[in-house]
């Protein structure tokens, strides 16, 4: 994979992958915790996907994922979206950072949320739960996951932002980039076009045939 595709990626957004790729691989309900994707400063978060699964509720796969991780890589973590228990807190989103990777995504629960928040590293996560988790395994590491529901394979590319996450597979990469490129080219002319006042909506009357302009009792009964 040339390193050209991730920087370009930097350039895009998830939405903008999304609608380039069916509009069908992400993981809706992740989301960033708190303030900290700060030290991105407004670029998204990509990376490689360093995929681990675990029993929900317990993170011993997790800690070895971490010390095995490399530079550059998300931590993908499938937690069986499980939010009862914490999967990681502060301690373990530090080291992430001292070792140089990208970012965390954890289909569960962290803890630690206000550290989190204001710490270095992005984190995205299901939900926050005080309580800790356990560290008895089992887990695997490398083999694919799911990810709300969605299935991620070690090696995707990760993108992720304010909007959520997002995944692109590692033989889509060329393909989704450029898609996702020509969706902000594109949306870029729009915009420019509702400041001018010439946005062209002759396509809304052309596809709502459907659509009632008068109250309709009947509508969904």
């Amino acid at each position: 994979m040339a390193q050209s595709y991730m920087d370009r990626l930097k350039e895009v957004s998830t939405p903008s992958i999304s609608d380039s790729l069916e509009r069908t691989p992400g993981a809706p309900g992740l989301l960033p915790v708190g303030n900290c994707l700060a030290s991105l400063k407004g670029k998204p978060l990509v990376g490689r996907a360093f995929t681990v699964r675990t029993r929900a509720g317990d993170n011993l796969a997790v800690h070895k994922g971490l010390d095995l991780a490399e530079p550059g890589d998300v931590l993908v973590i499938d937690a069986g979206g499980f939010v009862q228990n914490a999967i990681l807190g502060e301690l373990m989103s530090s080291y992430a950072h001292i070792k140089k990777l990208a970012g965390i995504v954890v289909d569960g629960a962290i803890r630690d949320s206000a550290a989190i928040s204001a710490g270095p590293i992005p984190v995205f996560a299901r939900g926050v739960s005080h309580l800790g988790p356990y560290k008895s395994g089992p887990g695997e590491l490398h083999g694919p996951v799911s990810i709300g529901g969605y299935v991620v394979n070690d090696g995707d590319v990760v993108v992720a932002d304010a909007d959520g996450v997002v995944f692109i597979a590692k033989d889509r990469i060329e393909e989704a980039t450029a898609a996702a490129e020509a969706v902000i080219a594109k949306e870029k002319g729009q915009r420019e076009a509702i400041r001018e006042d010439r946005w062209d909506r002759s396509w809304v009357d052309a596809m709502a045939s459907v659509v009632s302009v008068e109250p309709d009792e009947d509508f969904l009964s």
